[in-house]
């Protein structure tokens, strides 16, 4: 693998070429203060008042009066095909968090897209912003503050069995896969959830409002 492109103590937020909002960058930024592109997000950024320090990508969504606006060496162009451009930045990126931004947006592909990418790149800890949720993939064990009633819902990318303490309905002796035993819509029990999975695969899916507990969860890890 390349040296990272972006190598930073602080947390990176990450826009990608599809929709968010100004309220979204902004939720990111207050979290997150160093902001790189993944191709066409640059242009979604540019709109909103904010210069990307890095943009990387294969080029070919990001347009030319946005790269006219971005220094010359910010601009990391990674030509192979084979990965998405979230997955291009995302492996070049080396921060404690990175909040993705515009990788779930209204395309269902590449929404699918950007969940297979989280698991890929679980090392990198990554958290997919949505308009109603959040979701990240899950080390081998997490601890979550959350509050009694509220909604955790878990999605296997791989096949994958577990543990936990806190959930209404526990995953313990269950395996989970895709095509077959899945997870969503869980509820919280208790003010700290606790799992444990044996091997990487399963994805974390929380209300967004916990965005806050979950990149604690994932910097503690």
């Amino acid at each position: 693998m390349k040296s990272p492109i972006v190598q930073t103590l602080q947390g990176v937020t990450l826009a990608g070429g599809g929709p968010f909002t100004a309220r979204d960058l902004s939720l990111c930024l207050s979290r997150a203060p160093i902001v790189v592109a993944a191709d066409g997000g640059a242009d979604g950024l540019l709109q909103r008042g904010c210069v990307p320090q890095a943009v990387i990508g294969d080029f070919d969504s990001v347009t030319d009066a946005a790269r006219r606006q971005i220094p010359f060496g910010a601009q990391h162009r990674i030509a192979e095909q084979e990965t998405t451009d979230f997955d291009k930045a995302l492996r070049l990126i080396d921060a404690p968090v990175v909040l993705a931004l515009g990788f779930a947006g209204a395309r269902l592909d590449h929404g699918l897209a950007a969940f297979n990418t989280l698991v890929v790149r679980a090392d990198r800890r990554c958290i997919l912003i949505g308009p109603k949720d959040v979701a990240f993939a899950a080390p081998l064990t997490l601890a979550l503050d959350l509050a009694p009633g509220e909604v955790l819902s878990l999605f296997p990318m791989a096949p994958v069995s577990g543990r936990s303490a806190g959930l209404e309905w526990p995953i313990d002796g269950l395996d989970f896969a895709p095509g077959g035993r899945i997870g969503t819509s869980n509820r919280v029990v208790s003010r700290r959830v606790d799992l444990a999975f044996d091997g990487p695969g399963m994805l974390v899916i929380l209300p967004r409002r916990r965005l806050d507990a979950a990149i604690r969860a994932l910097r503690a890890v």
